[in-house]
């Protein structure tokens, strides 16, 4: 039976003695903020008698399932949000529009883990590492890449291909957004690239390769060689700008052998015909 003292703090706790607890002044409060419907923020006060129903409900019986329950209702809690709220917000949206509602959405999940993960860390120092599981903050942030990536990596991807497209084609994109949802394939897998590669920047390539093969097909049927690699020149510039302004450093050396490979080496003998007309005419 929980016990409370006179500063509203328990003794000791079950887990289904806790976590009503938790879920509403933690879990509830929370979601109220990064939804916009309570503007009052935790106050010291607040984190540490959360802090300490969590705690109590990890020390009260060491050797219970307390924890892995705790554990265990931590992930739901992220998976019931990401596919009642965060999900359904972004069916049916497109293009920057669905960009924007990503960041939104990501940076309000940062926020759930931040203040979650503080209630509930003494599972981090002490259970999670034990059984070595996923992080909380882990844990949430793979609730999300498979919930959120799972049903509409496509549509996000293409989104960000279609306006680096764009920019190409000398049109003005909002780089700052680019750079936001690229940062997200990184930030889901904790600062790791594997998303960021299978996800996107594997098709991001193939697309660069199909655009610059288009332009080597049309610039080498109407430009002088001198002209042509001016622009071979020109487009390694345009790219390795594009990786400073929002894509990931490494991509730079797989987008120069794919222009390289696109723009010379799939022409190289009728360059080395032109170079020769060059020659000849000067």
């Amino acid at each position: 039976m929980a016990t409370e003292d006179s500063t509203g703090s328990f003794s000791t706790l079950n887990f289904e003695e806790g976590w009503p607890i938790l879920q509403e002044e933690a879990v509830n409060k929370v979601i109220d903020i990064v939804e916009g419907n309570h503007q009052q923020q935790f106050s010291s006060t607040d984190y540490m008698r959360l802090y300490t129903v969590a705690y109590n409900i990890c020390v009260s019986n060491l050797a219970g399932p307390d924890q892995q329950k705790l554990y265990d209702q931590y992930q739901k809690t992220f998976e019931d949000y990401i596919s009642t709220r965060v999900v359904p917000s972004l069916r049916g949206k497109k293009d920057e529009i669905l960009l924007k509602e990503l960041v939104k959405r990501w940076n309000n999940h940062k926020t759930m883990t931040r203040w979650l993960s503080r209630f509930l860390h003494f599972l981090d120092r002490y259970f999670i590492s034990k059984r070595r599981l996923p992080t909380l903050q882990g844990t949430s942030h793979l609730a999300f890449y498979k919930l959120v990536y799972g049903e509409m990596n496509d549509q996000i991807r293409d989104a960000v291909i279609s306006m680096i497209h764009r920019e190409r084609e000398g049109g003005e994109i909002d780089q700052d957004l680019v750079k936001n949802v690229i940062d997200i394939y990184v930030e889901m897998a904790e600062d790791s690239m594997k998303y960021y590669e299978k996800d996107f920047e594997r098709a991001m390539l193939e697309d660069t390769a199909r655009y610059y093969s288009q332009k080597a097909s049309s610039w080498i049927e109407t430009d002088s060689y001198q002209n042509y690699m001016l622009k071979v020149e020109e487009s390694l510039k345009q790219e390795k700008a594009r990786v400073n302004s929002y894509l990931r450093y490494r991509s730079i050396y797989k987008l120069t052998e794919v222009l390289e490979h696109q723009l010379v080496t799939e022409h190289a003998s009728k360059l080395e015909e032109m170079k020769q007309l060059d020659h000849a005419a000067a």
